[in-house]
């Protein structure tokens, strides 16, 4: 499934590579495939260079928007990420890691929703977090 049929980021700013699953309204499934050249890496001076947290937040955010935008009555709408209820790492993201991405909603009401969403890598949970959106 095609990201940008979907979601309005694009490039330099589109944070996942493509949607693997996305059942509207309840959950979305996505992949991404860290690589040297993402621009977030320009700065870092280290040998082994880190995604920064709030990109991988941000990665999970946009797969959770996949799920609400697919909606109908949603398509034509703005999804903005309202903020985190939660967040938990339990290591780091480095280029060569291919990451999926799975976004559940939990709660929708009017312009609102919370979703719980995973990062995993190699079959293990590397990340968690509880993320609000806010629908215009």
């Amino acid at each position: 499934m095609d990201v940008q049929e979907i979601i309005p980021q694009r490039y330099p700013f589109q944070l996942i590579d493509r949607l693997l699953d996305v059942e509207p309204g309840k959950q979305a499934i996505a992949q991404k495939l860290i690589t040297i050249h993402e621009w977030y890496f320009a700065g870092q001076t280290t040998a082994n260079p880190v995604v920064p947290r709030p990109i991988l937040i941000e990665s999970l955010a946009q797969t959770g928007v996949a799920a609400i935008l697919s909606l109908p009555a949603y398509q034509d709408r703005n999804v903005f990420f309202g903020g985190i209820r939660s967040a938990e790492f339990m290591s780091d993201f480095y280029p060569g890691d291919d990451l999926t991405l799975h976004v559940a909603l939990t709660k929708m009401k009017r312009n609102m929703g919370v979703g719980t969403g995973q990062i995993v890598r190699n079959h293990e949970t590397i990340c968690q977090a509880e993320l609000i959106f806010a629908i215009s």
